[in-house]
This record gives C-alpha cells, sequence and structure tokens, in this order.
C-alpha cells in the first residue's frame, strides 16, 4: 500500500495480545522506523481494530507511543470520518468509561492529535530526552507565534511531570518505563473470569510440524481438515458433529490448550455426500452450510468459544444450488455468525 508514499509496512504499527505480569492485555505500538511513526490511513484502521478487541473483551490496553501524529500529505483521509483517526479518542474515553485500564509509555515524539492519546490514558510513562508532548513542535511554534524554544523545554518529560503536571512518572531509560509498566500490571484487581471450560491441557496427537505435510506449497492439493485438526487440538479431544451430513464443512467439539472449542472448518477434500454423489473439496453446500448454522448455534447455546479453520472458495454456484435454496442456507449461515456472542477465532 502507499507505494507513491513509499509504503506503510504493517501499518506503522506493532500491536497484538500477550501477557504483562501474568495479565493478558493489548498492546499497541508505533513504529517508528516507518515516516517516524506517522498515521496513515491503514494506521487507524489498524489501531482502531486493536481498540475494539480490547472493548468486547475487556482487556487492558498498553500504548508504546513514538509518533510523528497524522501524516499529513493524506491528512484529508485520515481524521473525520467514523472509522478514522478521531475515532481513536472517542474510544480512549470509552474504555475508561467501561473501566478498562489503559496504559501510556511515551518514548518518542506525541504531536498534535497523537497528543491527546497518552493524556486520555489512565497514566501516562515518559522518558527523559526522548519522549514529548505538544500540540505543535518547536519550529511550528517558531512559525505560529515567533517563540524560540527547543522541544525538550515545550514539551518533554520534565515540563510535564514537574510543570504541566500532564505526565505521570518520568524515567531516565526506556527500560525502566517498561519495567515499571510491569508493576503497574502487577497490581491490577483481577476481573470477572470468561466462564468458559478449561481442563489441564495435553499435547495434540500429531505434531504441530506435520501440518508442512499436511498443507502443500502454494495450497495447491486437497487435504484432510480432521488431519490439521488433530495437529491443534488436544489428543483425543475432538468429537466431530454431524460426521455424515454436510460433509464439505467439518464441525465439532475439541479442546485446544485445554480450553474447550467448537470446531467450524471447510473440508477441502473432494467426497461423496449422502446421496452417493462428488462433491468438490473447500465449496459449500446446502447441507453443509445448514449443519454448520447449527453447530455455531449450539457452541452459543453452550457457551463454547468458536475457532474457524478458513480454506474455501465460497458457496457452489448453478441451477441446483440456486434451487435448492443456497442463498436461503447461506444467510442462515451468516446470521448464525453475526448473532453469535462467544469468542470467534478464525485462522485463514
Amino acid at each position: 500500500m502507499y507505494a507513491e508514499q513509499g509504503g506503510c509496512p504493517a501499518g506503522g504499527t506493532v500491536s497484538g495480545i500477550g501477557y504483562v505480569s501474568g495479565r493478558q492485555c493489548v498492546i499497541v505500538a508505533n513504529d517508528q522506523t516507518v515516516k517516524a511513526g506517522a498515521w496513515f490511513p491503514i494506521s487507524g484502521k489498524k489501531n482502531l481494530r486493536m481498540q475494539e478487541i480490547a472493548m468486547e473483551n475487556k482487556l487492558p490496553i498498553i500504548y508504546l507511543v513514538d509518533s510523528a501524529g497524522v501524516y499529513l500529505p493524506m491528512q484529508d483521509e485520515i481524521f473525520p470520518d467514523k472509522e478514522h483517526f478521531g475515532r481513536i479518542f472517542r474510544n480512549n474515553a470509552k474504555m475508561s468509561a467501561m473501566g478498562i485500564t489503559q496504559i501510556a509509555a511515551v518514548m518518542g515524539a506525541c504531536v498534535a492529535g497523537g497528543a491527546y492519546l497518552p493524556i486520555m490514558s489512565d497514566e501516562t510513562l515518559m522518558v527523559e530526552g526522548n519522549g514529548s508532548i505538544f500540540l505543535a513542535g518547536s519550529y511550528l511554534v517558531k512559525a505560529a507565534i515567533g517563540e524560540d524554544i527547543d522541544n525538550e523545554t515545550l514539551g518533554g518529560a520534565e515540563t510535564h511531570n514537574a510543570i504541566s503536571g500532564i505526565a505521570d512518572y518520568k524515567f531516565a531509560t526506556e527500560k525502566e518505563c517498561l519495567d515499571h509498566i510491569k508493576k503497574i500490571f502487577s497490581k491490577l484487581g483481577h476481573p470477572q473470569q470468561a466462564g468458559f471450560n478449561r481442563i489441564k491441557s495435553v499435547a495434540p496427537k500429531a505434531n504441530n510440524s506435520d501440518i508442512y505435510g499436511i498443507i502443500s506449497e502454494g495450497n495447491t492439493k486437497p487435504y484432510n481438515m480432521v488431519d490439521l485438526i488433530n495437529c491443534i487440538a488436544d489428543a483425543d479431544s475432538f468429537d466431530e458433529f454431524k460426521e455424515e451430513y454436510g460433509k464439505t464443512i467439518v464441525c465439532g467439539y475439541a479442546r485446544i490448550e485445554g480450553w474447550a472449542v467448537g470446531i467450524v472448518a471447510n473440508q477441502r477434500l473432494v467426497i461423496k455426500n449422502k446421496k452417493g454423489e462428488m462433491q468438490m473439496g473447500g465449496v459449500i453446500y446446502n447441507d453443509s452450510a445448514d449443519k454448520a448454522a447449527r453447530f455455531i448455534m449450539n457452541c452459543n447455546q453452550k457457551k463454547i468459544p468458536l475457532v474457524f479453520l478458513q480454506d474455501v472458495t465460497g458457496f457452489m454456484v448453478g441451477s441446483r444450488s440456486e434451487h435448492s435454496g443456497i442463498i436461503k442456507d447461506g444467510a442462515k449461515l451468516v446470521n448464525a455468525v453475526a448473532n453469535s456472542v462467544v469468542p470467534k477465532l478464525l485462522l485463514l
């Protein structure tokens, strides 16, 4: 993306879910090596998605801030709309109201709109000599009002800890700053447990590395999805649902790392249906869509999270499928997924 701008690898953001002091959390870190951590339109989309995951799963969030703010040559595409950069601040406020902890570590520049994110977080940590927060940097201040000032005096760690009171902590090094985040997280109160079923985990029946032998290079050959499931599910935990019906989708209950899950997977083998007819692998037929919709509803009824293993070309086409109501059965599947309230994970 943005080849004419020199590209924006990974949206200029390193983000994901991990554990800090034993607490699961979302981490969003600006990549300063990509246009000084500036926000492209895709950066906003990616970071908003991480906030959404934090909000939906009540996960605390850590922002590792080192950003030049909005990428100015594309500023008309970044800020004002519902899924644009401005929604970041709306989410900051909503998460505070929801009681979701937000910690911002300022280890680089926080400029203009980007200055609001750390200050709308619960606590702000700054690194001396590196971190800075201001609406306009020293050059713009000079141009706008004629004031001569350096960035550190204008909005550095000392200024915001001792004078403005904007920041809450200052540190000499980034390591000290990051270590203090661990201290903060070690004292967080424990949330209500997820309520999903978990027992002691056992290793899968097959090795994870066997996946490389199941799926061909370039994924050009059919393979048995059950073989792949056996590489990731706890040994002997997979119980297939409606095994003889709707064979181009495999559904079943299993355990992964001890957690009870419902697996919905497209079957890539060319197989026979209940009428003895050959069916192309990796395609969704009427009976498969109907079966998957029912299984997803069952998992919601039982409060079992869903894992989708998705390798599919789509729904079957042609007069026979249309006359059988493929759109109706497909709509059932869409409806079941859209109204699902348990966690859903997708492996594509």
